[in-house]
């Protein structure tokens, strides 16, 4: 369960042996050299071990699970049709579609079938994935526990199990639909678990019921994946002076794809109206939203044709976009890890990112959090004519419970005691 490899530089596709066809995809793709966890998980798992597997955002996760998989499935074939072979589960709608695009692009010379099912769509698109012969299945929690529910989809098949931000997964509450998808898939032969951090008591647990003695694999991945985020606050004297200071920022020419967090669905429609007015043209996401919306927004936003998404957090997870800017964070986060996920939007892929967080006074207790949390302190910055007005906040102190009679009876007896 701790095994952990030494990452490599500059490794190329080749030395892993690959098929012809997936050799060819990836020229094609153009990737050429593995990532540091590519390096890491592909030989562990070609190998049919079990990985517990932990690398940042934007280092290349996808291929390093989709490979091996795909060759297991071209080294040993399907003799009946039936359900997929190999299942992988994401948090998100929007990051299924993703694995399912590229599991899509790897298998395009081959004879397997993926197929991706979702929340958010109707019941009887799903209909040919769950009938045909399918080798690949992407899936989200909550809409296949309906499709085992009703026999829809039988994991017994399933022989490669991949579970894809599984930190993700749990902190959005799937604790029991990921226990039930493991037991269904009793008889796989290997479980492939990614996560952004192996921290916590509640991914190790789960991990231990899921794998079966894996590779524990940490990628610190080196500079040239690693992209610089630039980090500062502005101080903000009510809402809206906040307000003044995000149409000036969202303004300004180097802003080129911005992501702005926002706590509720409340914020967000009406901060995505305040921005229209101020003509700055932008897209939005929150959760539970229709899938070809969403799609849409998401589309619009990665292909340039908006440069602003405003988002929450539960919709923004998944998101898997290379250039993306500046993340501003219009209400800071409730925990300091939720920043870390926040700003790993930007500064992906080996590219530079700008984060800032503008920050009232009742804020100024999250961000001591957070530099506790990353271990640096977030530079104050002002903008001439958006100056703040007041000084900023003092954090604020835990008051003492005040001592009941019985302990300062205690304290007494022990202070005469010593004396």
């Amino acid at each position: 369960m701790t095994e952990t490899l030494p990452t490599q530089e500059k490794v190329l596709f080749s030395v892993f042996d690959l098929a012809p066809e997936l050799e060819q995809a990836l020229q094609k793709a153009g990737f050429k050299e593995a990532t540091s966890i590519q390096q890491l998980a592909i030989p562990g798992a070609l190998e049919g071990r079990d990985l517990l597997a932990s690398a940042p955002t934007g280092t290349g996760k996808t291929l390093a699970f989709l490979l091996p998989a795909i060759q297991y499935l071209l080294d040993f074939p399907r003799r009946d049709p039936g359900f997929a072979r190999v299942l992988i589960m994401t948090p998100t709608r929007e990051l299924a579609y993703q694995v399912f695009e590229q599991a899509q692009q790897l298998i395009a010379g081959t004879d397997l079938h993926a197929g991706v099912i979702t929340g958010g769509v109707n019941y009887g698109s799903h209909k040919e994935t769950l009938t045909k012969n399918n080798d690949i299945l992407v899936a989200t929690p909550g809409r296949l526990i309906e499709y085992l529910d009703n026999e829809t989809f039988m994991a017994d098949e399933v022989e490669v199990l991949i579970l894809d931000e599984a930190d993700r997964m749990l902190d959005m509450g799937f604790v029991g639909e990921m226990n039930r998808i493991i037991d269904e898939a009793k008889r796989r032969r290997q479980t492939l678990l990614f996560s952004a951090t192996l921290e916590g008591i509640g991914i190790r647990r789960f991990a231990e019921r899921a794998l079966k003695e894996p590779l524990q694999l940490e990628a610190d991945p080196p500079r040239r994946e690693r992209g610089k985020i630039t980090q500062w606050i502005h101080l903000a004297d009510d809402a809206a002076h906040k307000l003044a200071l995000l149409v000036h920022l969202l303004k300004q020419e180097d802003v080129k794809k911005a992501i702005v967090f926002v706590k509720t669905r409340e914020r967000l429609a009406t901060l995505t109206g305040q921005l229209q007015s101020a003509d700055l043209r932008c897209n939005w996401l929150q959760g539970e939203m229709p899938q070809d919306k969403r799609q849409a927004a998401v589309a619009a936003f990665s292909e340039g044709k908006v440069r602003i998404l405003v988002a929450t957090d539960v919709a923004a997870r998944g998101l898997d976009i290379d250039d993306i800017t500046h993340v501003i964070n219009y209400d800071m986060p409730r925990t300091a890890d939720v920043y870390v996920h926040r700003i790993g939007r930007t500064g992906r892929a080996g590219k530079k990112g700008t984060a800032i967080s503008l920050v009232e006074a009742h804020d100024i207790g999250a961000v001591g959090k957070i530099e506790r949390y990353t271990e640096q302190a977030l530079k104050r910055r002002v903008i001439e004519g958006l100056r703040p007005k007041h000084k900023e906040a003092s954090p604020p102190t835990k008051k003492k419970k005040p001592k009941t009679a019985a302990k300062k009876k205690a304290l007494k007896k022990a202070a005469k005691a010593k004396a």
